[in-house]
C-alpha cells in the first residue's frame, strides 16, 4: 500500500503566545485560561508547557520547572536548564536560590521563558525572586504584575505566597 501525502499540505505553527490552556488548579479551585506563555517585563517570559509545543523563535533561554514536558526548541536556543520541581511545599532555598540566579543572569542576557506546568506557581515563585532582583519591586508588587500580566490565578498556592511575602 503506498502511503498518500496531500501535494497541497502546509505547516502550520502554534504560536504559544496565542495558543491557551485551560482548567483549574490544584490550588484554591482556581480557575484559569491563560497563553501558554506571558510576556511579564524585559527579556522575562512565564508560562506552562505541553510536549512538543514549538518555543518562539525570539526565546533564546528557557528554565524550566516542570521537565516531565518539554519544548521542542530551535537552532537559537542557547541554554536550557531542566529542574524537578514540586507544587507543594517551598523548594529548599539553596536549589531555589540556584535555579533564580540561572534565571536571572538569563533574563539579562536574552529573552528567557520561565515554566512549569501550567505557568500558575512554580514558575511565578521564581519569576517574583527574578523581579525583585533585576526590577526593584517587592515581593507584593512582583505578585501583582504577575496576576496582571499573567493570570488572577498566578501563585495561587498559599505556601509560595506566604513565603515570598515573609521578611
Amino acid at each position: 500500500m503506498t502511503k498518500r501525502v496531500d501535494p497541497t499540505a502546509f505547516p502550520i505553527e502554534f504560536d504559544p503566545r496565542e495558543q491557551r490552556m485551560r482548567g483549574r488548579a490544584v490550588h484554591n479551585n482556581a480557575m484559569f485560561d491563560v497563553p501558554f506563555i506571558s510576556h511579564i517585563a524585559g527579556n522575562l517570559w512565564v508560562g506552562g508547557c505541553q510536549q512538543g509545543l514549538n518555543l518562539p523563535l525570539d526565546i533564546v533561554h528557557v528554565v524550566s520547572l516542570y521537565p516531565w514536558e518539554r519544548y521542542k526548541t530551535h537552532d537559537a536556543v542557547q541554554s536550557e536548564s531542566y529542574n524537578y520541581l514540586y507544587d507543594a511545599g517551598v523548594p529548599e532555598k539553596r536549589l531555589l536560590k540556584a535555579i533564580v540566579d540561572r534565571a536571572k543572569f538569563c533574563v539579562l542576557d536574552a529573552p528567557t521563558l520561565v515554566h512549569c506546568q501550567a505557568g500558575l506557581n512554580r514558575s511565578n515563585l521564581v519569576a517574583t525572586l527574578v523581579i525583585q532582583d533585576l526590577f526593584a519591586y517587592s515581593a507584593a508588587g512582583a505578585i501583582e504584575l504577575l496576576r496582571e500580566k499573567r493570570s488572577p490565578a498566578v501563585l495561587c498556592n498559599d505556601r509560595f505566597v506566604e513565603y515570598l511575602l515573609s521578611p
